[in-house]
């Protein structure tokens, strides 16, 4: 029988990613809404942290793939987790396209670990082939531009049917965008990451965590439902107190 323990640990890391993604969007709709003007499509500043909290959500996505398959976990279990994941995706792209219609999310974050969380799944048994293979597609994604500019496939790469791929020359227009490449080698590298942990540290990831961190592993246990409310919550508040401003 699959045995589902949870480690507080692993929760606290994701906690953490979820805290710092709620303080970015806290700034970026404070921008939004006029309080505080920044540039978050171009300033190093927000681009980098973008980057840094995508890359933790996404290998936390993969440690997590380590440790539902260490546990044995089903697939009729897998596509229940799935559902949620890939229904929230649905939620988010009619969300956006009710703020931003012009610029909406059709391939963002939870779209793109719906899809992932397939490959990763399906190649998890590949061990240690995991971390070539990450570097394989983080490389690709880099040398993309280089190779496809001018090629007879920029123009169809670069559309909204393939540019989820993301062999890109230009960035599509949309408010979130999270292709399979390069991020897939992040959740690969989680993957190996988290079954390297799991073969020689279990011992060390079983143990308690520091009490202060135990509020972070709490929301970590959370993390789908956080990441679909927090927007809708601020935003709603900050629409409030514009409306009171005014």
């Amino acid at each position: 029988m699959a045995t589902t323990t949870r480690f507080d640990s692993l929760d606290a890391l994701r906690g953490l990613a979820l805290v710092w993604m709620a303080l970015f969007h806290l700034c970026f709709d404070l921008n939004h809404f006029g309080f505080w003007r920044q540039d978050f499509y171009n300033d190093p500043f927000w681009t980098s942290q973008r980057t840094c909290i995508l890359s933790l959500f996404l290998f936390c996505a993969g440690l997590g793939q380590a440790v539902a398959l260490h546990q044995g976990q089903s697939w009729s279990r897998f596509w229940r987790r799935w559902g949620k994941v890939a229904g929230c995706a649905v939620l988010v792209s009619a969300g956006s396209w009710l703020m931003y219609p012009q610029t909406f999310i059709y391939f963002g974050v939870l779209h793109g670990i719906a899809l992932m969380l397939v490959v990763t799944r399906l190649t998890g048994a590949w061990g240690q082939w995991l971390w070539l293979l990450g570097a394989v597609a983080i490389a690709a994604k880099l040398l993309a531009a280089q190779m496809l500019a001018g090629s007879v496939w920029e123009g169809q790469l670069n559309g909204p049917g393939l540019n989820w791929l993301g062999l890109i020359t230009r960035k599509p227009v949309t408010e979130d965008y999270v292709p399979v490449l390069p991020w897939l080698g992040v959740m690969w590298w989680g993957m190996a990451a988290g079954q390297w942990v799991l073969r020689t540290q279990a011992a060390m990831l079983a143990r308690p965590i520091w009490r202060p961190l135990q509020p972070l592993a709490a929301l970590g246990r959370w993390s789908l439902s956080f990441y679909v409310a927090h927007q809708p919550v601020m935003i709603g508040l900050l629409m409030l107190v514009a409306t009171l401003r005014s």
